[in-house]
């Protein structure tokens, strides 16, 4: 017989207490739902969308399927496809470039802050060409970059600016919302994320009026609005159905409280890592999604780190651009993207993180970090 794996001491994330945290209004809403057998759009999804556009101070949103389509329907929306391009970071998780692909479009990739590791004005504005149709601004890691100047850039040469906002739920500069800086903002509800379903889901978020409609007809098959059987374009099925939108809207009720624990377990990481282990610095208000450190050695630290049943991860090993569907895209090196993919390392981090979690985690990767540069 093989040998065991190490047992996990702290997890990547603990989804079961989130889920012991909801489950009873879960129950609830989802047998209201079951006794009128309305599973897909409703009062239910609309009131979901209702709540969403307010918490991200947008005056649309739309539920859709998941978090790649809604970047791919935003796409086709603004009619964006083929002979265009789009500005895309290398540093995304690869449905950022699909959406882009999968639009008719071709994603443009381009290098990303090394202090940071998000997009930036200047790495946009030497990209920009005759052909650039649109930019995506990703909010990684639960980090919102610097929307003011891109918006400024996009706006002075015309571009569409959307915000991939999959990992940003709750996040803000100088108050305003993740989301809801473009013309468009994407987010994922994938279940890992801060505010997840209880399966795939996502949602648009605009205040443009006219995409929003144009996005709610793509998502539903090309219906024209109010009608069932007149189809304007030719669309898909990329429909937020009832009973993901209620386990939203339960969630997103302790969704600020949760991310408010993300923020003071970071808070105690910052103060108990060593300074080998570089943390990236974070202009914004963070939802602190994911918590990535870059370390020297990372594979033997993050194989020791697994000994000790700290259970780690990257995003992300492959930058999109070297990924092989992708190759074709690029048009040379994007070394910081390029060096930071050796060295990225995400530690564990969920709301309920205990301090003593914290503490054998840091104490681990300290000791580690310090022997390999020695």
């Amino acid at each position: 017989m093989g040998e065991r794996p190490p047992r996990r001491v702290v997890p990547l994330a603990d989804l079961g207490a989130l889920t012991e945290d909801v489950r009873a209004e879960v129950y609830r809403v989802w047998s209201e739902i079951m006794a009128t057998s309305r599973f897909v759009g409703g009062e239910v999804v609309g009131r979901f969308e209702a709540e969403w556009a307010q918490y991200c101070g947008s005056r649309e949103a739309i539920g859709v399927a998941n978090g790649t389509d809604a970047i791919e329907l935003v796409l086709r929306a603004l009619r964006i496809g083929r002979g265009d391009e789009v500005i895309v970071p290398a540093n995304t998780f690869i449905a950022t470039a699909a959406a882009v692909v999968n639009a008719g479009a071709v994603p443009h990739f381009v290098d990303v802050d090394p202090e940071t590791l998000l997009v930036t004005a200047e790495a946009i504005s030497a990209a920009v060409s005759t052909r650039t149709a649109a930019v995506i601004a990703v909010d990684l890691y639960g980090s919102v970059p610097d929307m003011i100047g891109i918006k400024r850039l996009t706006d002075a040469n015309g571009l569409a600016l959307i915000e991939d906002a999959a990992q940003g739920h709750g996040s803000s500069v100088n108050g305003r919302r993740a989301g809801s800086f473009g013309i468009a903002g994407c987010f994922s509800f994938y279940p890992g994320k801060n505010l997840g379903a209880f399966g795939d889901a996502g949602a648009v978020v605009t205040d443009d009026a006219a995409l929003a409609a144009r996005i709610r007809s793509l998502a539903n098959h090309g219906r024209l609005p109010g009608s069932d059987t007149v189809h304007a374009a030719v669309g898909r099925n990329s429909r937020l159905d009832a009973l993901q939108a209620a386990v939203l809207s339960v969630k997103l009720t302790r969704l600020d409280t949760w991310n408010e624990a993300r923020r003071s377990a970071v808070d105690v990481y910052r103060r108990l890592l060593g300074p080998e282990v570089r943390q990236l610095r974070v202009d914004s208000d963070s939802c602190r999604h994911l918590n990535v450190v870059l370390v020297p050695e990372r594979d033997r630290v993050r194989a020791r780190l697994a000994e000790r049943g700290v259970e780690t991860s990257i995003h992300y090993p492959i930058p999109c651009h070297r990924q092989e569907p992708y190759r074709r895209y690029a048009d040379g090196p994007l070394p910081v993207v390029e060096a930071a993919a050796q060295e990225i390392l995400t530690l564990p981090l969920f709301p309920g993180m205990t301090t003593n979690q914290i503490d054998l985690v840091c104490a681990a990767l300290n000791e580690l970090t310090a022997v390999a540069v020695a």
